[in-house]
């Protein structure tokens, strides 16, 4: 069984680093909720709330948008990538992308067949010259079209795309006649990052269209779909309809949205993770055999372990993913309700199996923290092997 616990008689920790998607909805998200739940609303996204929050992301992003929400990853980055395409086009990704690795096949399903091409690229991002190759390299009518470019911020190995890079991205893209699709699950991460305006990462490189998550940055459910060309989301809300993503109570949906926009809470959740990601890493690099993969530029840190340290740190009740995108690799991610207290804990557990008898260490102060919550909530355990999510 896939949901079965794989340590049956080991203490089970509050925060684990196994998946952004552990961690419960943040204060602000949850006030929201409850304050939406008053009284009688328009349905089906005719609501005040989904208003004032679309109108909310256009500020945000400093530009005249079309917003639609809906319940997961998933579905936004399906729908949208059916928007840009027809049956007979093909999408470009990165070999390790979300949309092919971990979507169950949605994105071809919602596009009545349009074909995924893989590209190469080193820490997980497509390069100008492997999209211009993928155009170039055929043009009969035997090979699906290519049609659409999909770039994922931040990457599946936890890395971001600079303005600079995503600039050459587009502009590759747009010459060869494809639209841009920005799978932006971590999109927040990406922001805190790099320290940019959130335009300067979509609209004025040349993003198309942005799949905006919520959901791992502190919201229940939920992602929006935001169309920088509203000429592009033209009829979007009947997929919606179709693909069975349009919310009858959709204020529940779009008001907890509020909670994370107001006073930039989204903003300062994805800093807050980064910031444990950092500590986590400044920690592991301290330890004898253990190996930091892949640049730490979000909540995202990728570990080669030495032999034995997986199983030993399951045995204590640690949950993470091992060897799924390479064998080996460990992914450790850090959630907006990560404490230093956890990473430290973390980090202690690891010392004691790799330097037996050791002292302790002096708990890290290098990455700042946010001001602490009530984060007293027990979660439900989950497998450590499978897809990244």
């Amino acid at each position: 069984m896939t949901n079965q616990r794989r340590v049956q008689n080991s203490p089970w920790r509050i925060r684990q680093f196994a998946s952004d998607n552990y961690a419960g909805i943040c204060p602000e998200a949850w006030a929201a909720m409850a304050e939406a739940n008053h009284g009688h609303e328009f349905s089906y996204g005719e609501d005040t709330w989904t208003a004032r929050v679309s109108d909310r992301l256009r500020e945000l992003f400093e530009t005249d948008c079309e917003v639609f929400f809906v319940f997961n990853g998933t579905s936004a980055n399906s729908l949208a990538l059916a928007t840009l395409c027809q049956s007979y086009h093909s999408i470009l990704c990165h070999e390790l992308a979300h949309v092919e690795t971990s979507e169950c096949g949605a994105p071809e399903f919602f596009a009545n067949g349009s074909k995924i091409l893989l590209l190469p690229g080193p820490l997980g991002k497509v390069q100008p010259e492997a999209v211009a190759h993928a155009v170039t390299r055929r043009s009969d009518i035997h090979y699906p079209k290519p049609r659409a470019l999909s770039l994922t911020q931040v990457t599946e190995l936890g890395t971001a795309y600079t303005v600079a890079e995503l600039q050459a991205l587009c502009e590759t893209a747009h010459r060869f006649g494809l639209r841009v699709h920005m799978d932006g699950a971590r999109f927040a991460n990406a922001v805190a990052h790099l320290g940019v305006r959130p335009a300067d990462l979509t609209w004025r490189v040349g993003v198309d269209v942005l799949c905006f998550g919520g959901t791992k940055n502190g919201l229940a459910v939920g992602e929006a779909v935001v169309f920088f060309d509203r000429e592009l989301a033209r009829e979007f809300d009947y997929r919606c309809k179709q693909g069975g993503q349009l919310a009858s109570k959709m204020r529940f949906l779009s008001a907890p949205w509020l909670g994370l926009l107001q006073q930039d809470t989204w903003l300062r959740n994805a800093r807050h993770s980064n910031a444990m990601a950092q500590r986590l890493a400044a920690g592991l690099r301290s330890l004898p055999g253990v190996e930091i993969c892949y640049p730490v530029e979000s909540n995202a840190v990728f570990v080669r372990f030495p032999p034995g340290v997986v199983e030993a740190m399951h045995r204590r009740g640690w949950h993470f993913y091992t060897g799924v995108i390479s064998p080996g690799e460990s992914r450790l991610m850090c959630s907006w309700d990560t404490t230093e207290e956890d990473v430290d804990s973390f980090l202690a557990d690891l010392r004691e199996i790799l330097l037996p008898g050791a002292v302790a260490a002096e708990p890290l102060t290098a990455a700042p923290a946010t001001a602490p919550r009530d984060l007293s909530v027990h979660r439900p355990p989950s497998p450590q092997t499978g897809p990244l999510k």
